[in-house]
């Protein structure tokens, strides 16, 4: 019996039938679920990876748009 990361729900799953990288479906919560390991059986939310990207790459993005406010504020100031 695994848990699902998400909403906790159980979620019956034979180590034998599932391979590592395999996606799966929470049947309560409707999450991606990818197979970490499989004796025992361990998943983690891909949800939970494609937010993290997201915010990675927003910060990403407002760091260099801080940084092009910066460097328009100093040629401003050249001028």
């Amino acid at each position: 019996m695994v848990k699902c990361p998400d909403c906790g729900a159980a979620m019956e799953l034979d180590e034998d039938e599932v391979e590592e990288g395999e996606i799966l479906s929470c049947p309560e919560c409707e999450a991606e679920l990818e197979v970490v390991q499989t004796h025992p059986v361990q998943l983690n939310s891909l949800s939970e990876e494609e937010d993290e990207e997201e915010e990675s790459s927003e910060e990403e993005e407002e760091e260099s748009d801080e940084d092009l406010l910066e460097e328009d504020e100093e040629e401003e100031k050249e001028v």
